[in-house]
């Protein structure tokens, strides 16, 4: 009598591992990022932290760095270009928000250690690229809006008003560790956006 083969997963449930894993990996990599830094994480230490095999890890990540950057990616929110009708009053949100992330999140800890990371290694210096883009993209969006409101000028290069405010955060955050309050980021922004 011929034995019968156990059912196999209807595709529908087949999809829901596959995301509960990749997310489960996810949140461990996520975790060890924030408690260890970035000599914290290893395909080894993600498969025990998460319970998922290291095989159906590299199914979902080729390499270390391509988890990283995943990773990153979901690290801290990332806010929407805001649009209230001014540069200022945009970059007044904007600044805010990530006044609050170096203040609370736990990518803030972690930043320091991808950038150094990133010195020596090529994979992680992508990582840490497309991190970057991921926090300046609605910066550059604001700054261009206004530009073709008039506000600043087209001759501009958005990226030196972006260094205008991310520098002082920064700043503060890993050197000075001076308070990121309101009445300083405000003047971060009066600062940047002076003519």
């Amino acid at each position: 009598m011929k034995r019968k083969q156990p059912a196999k997963p209807a595709p529908v449930e087949r999809d829901e591992r596959v995301r509960h894993s990749k997310k489960t990996v996810l949140m461990a990599t996520y975790k060890l990022l924030s408690e260890a830094g970035l000599s914290g994480v290893s395909v080894d230490a993600v498969s025990k932290r998460s319970g998922v095999a290291k095989t159906t890890i590299y199914r979902h990540w080729p390499s270390r760095s391509a988890l990283l950057l995943d990773a990153c990616s979901n690290m801290g929110s990332r806010p929407q270009a805001p649009d209230t009708g001014s540069l200022k009053g945009d970059l007044e949100l904007l600044v805010k928000h990530t006044a609050q992330q170096l203040r609370t999140a736990p990518w803030a800890t972690v930043a320091p250690s991808i950038i150094d990371a990133a010195e020596r290694d090529q994979e992680l210096a992508n990582v840490h690229a497309r991190t970057h883009s991921g926090v300046r993209t609605p910066f550059q969006t604001v700054i261009e809006r206004a530009q073709q409101r008039g506000e600043l000028s087209r001759d501009l290069d958005p990226s030196h008003v972006i260094a205008a405010i991310f520098g002082p955060l920064f700043y503060r955050r890993w050197f000075s560790r001076e308070p990121l309050d309101e009445a300083f980021t405000k003047s971060v922004v009066e600062r940047a956006i002076r003519k």
